[in-house]
């Protein structure tokens, strides 16, 4: 089906164009434009996620080495002028990069919805609400002053833990406190919503609870509550209580007038006791401290990220730059994801990442290039041919 295409084109055939054109259309990104559409800045951008390339200078370098094959790579343009992608990626609107990340999100939860080891049985779907903050030099990210002598920004994530693939995210400037995602979030019916100290605030849980959906939050040790009744609880388990409670605060009980329940669970590989407080009474109390174990996928899911998706070092110093590299570095991550699922590949995300960065210009079949020998196998051949040889 591949044969003689490159593998950088097969990638990008998992990219759905038509929805992709109606997002620029919207904000009419390709409007006056002359050379370089939207679709030829995204998949230069892309090429330079997927090629582990650190600069702008060097992804146009790379991509006017190959020029005679740019056609044949999926672009219109014959040549990548580094000023034209500049100027894009600091001027053309960064929601189209959004909304198209956003509808890679779609596609990809589907996919992966119960691909994890994520065994509670729930009714509703339980996501982990955190954010990331990615330092910047002030220098050059004025806009972005967060304490003295540092820039920085912030990218809030909702994970869906059912397939640990984000379901959505905002990109702010760090100043903006964790709780106002809470006022942005599109809730959804039934859904359990885990988070840690930092979307502490009373009045925004209390919406949440009013439309019917549960939260489980790690508790303050500042809180002033009174015990209504307590359950029995098998100690050996890790659980130490398991409580109906109501806010003793004049401010807190005004902001939550309902009562909660308080769930205390020792964690012997921490040595450690961790306190929830949560809408729920029905659930197992093992079970919601078993759903904030799992809240820790979305901070390996942030260290994942940083190490592999290049968020750190920025193409470009304005507002806009930065927002549409980073949804391009996510859409890249979704692309990806989608391709191994659809295309049945038995390798991590990484590993897949890894072997791309280096085959972008080969005309191999994916499937052939990503399952011809085992990563793992050939590096322990290979190890142990070094060590054999006589010197």
């Amino acid at each position: 089906m591949h044969q003689g295409k490159y593998v950088f084109a097969q990638i990008i055939d998992f990219i759905p164009r038509r929805e992709f054109n109606q997002f620029v259309k919207k904000y009419q990104g390709d409007k006056k434009i002359r050379s370089l559409n939207c679709r030829d800045q995204l998949l230069s951008m892309m090429f330079g996620q997927l090629g582990n390339l650190k600069s702008l200078s060097g992804m146009t370098l790379c991509l006017n080495a190959h020029q005679k094959q740019l056609y044949h790579l999926g672009f219109k343009t014959n040549k990548i002028v580094l000023s034209t992608l500049t100027r894009a990626n600091e001027n053309r609107d960064w929601r189209i990069c959004r909304d198209f990340t956003n509808l890679l999100i779609d596609k990809t939860r589907k996919l992966y919805i119960n691909d994890n080891d994520f065994k509670i049985d729930l009714d509703g779907t339980p996501y982990a609400i955190d954010s990331t903050i990615i330092e910047m030099c002030l220098s050059l990210f004025k806009w972005a002053n967060f304490e003295k002598g540092h820039s920085a920004i912030k990218i809030h994530t909702q994970l869906d833990l059912r397939g640990n693939i984000p379901s959505f995210f905002l990109i702010t400037e760090a100043k903006i406190h964790d709780v106002n995602l809470l006022d942005v979030l599109e809730y959804e019916e039934g859904a359990y919503y885990i988070m840690d100290r930092g979307y502490y605030d009373f009045a925004r849980l209390y919406k949440i609870h009013k439309q019917k959906l549960f939260f489980i939050i790690r508790a303050k040790k500042s809180i002033s509550w009174k015990r209504l009744y307590s359950k029995k609880v098998d100690k050996a388990t890790g659980l130490r209580c398991d409580q109906i409670i109501k806010l003793n605060n004049f401010y807190s009980k005004k902001h939550y007038p309902d009562k909660l329940r308080r769930v205390k669970y020792y964690d012997d590989k921490t040595n450690k006791c961790y306190v929830y407080l949560t809408n729920n009474f029905n659930l197992d109390a093992i079970v919601i401290a078993d759903l904030y174990k799992h809240r820790w996928q979305i901070e390996l899911f942030f260290k994942w990220i940083k190490q592999h998706l290049h968020i750190n070092t920025f193409w470009g110093t304005s507002k806009n730059a930065v927002k549409t590299q980073i949804c391009i570095a996510i859409s890249a991550f979704l692309l990806v994801a989608i391709m191994k699922m659809k295309m049945n590949i038995n390798r991590s995300i990484y590993e897949i990442l890894q072997i791309l960065s280096v085959s972008l210009f080969e005309k191999t079949p994916i499937n052939t290039l990503l399952s011809e020998f085992d990563l793992q196998n050939f590096e322990d051949h290979a190890q142990k041919r070094l060590f054999s040889l006589d010197f």
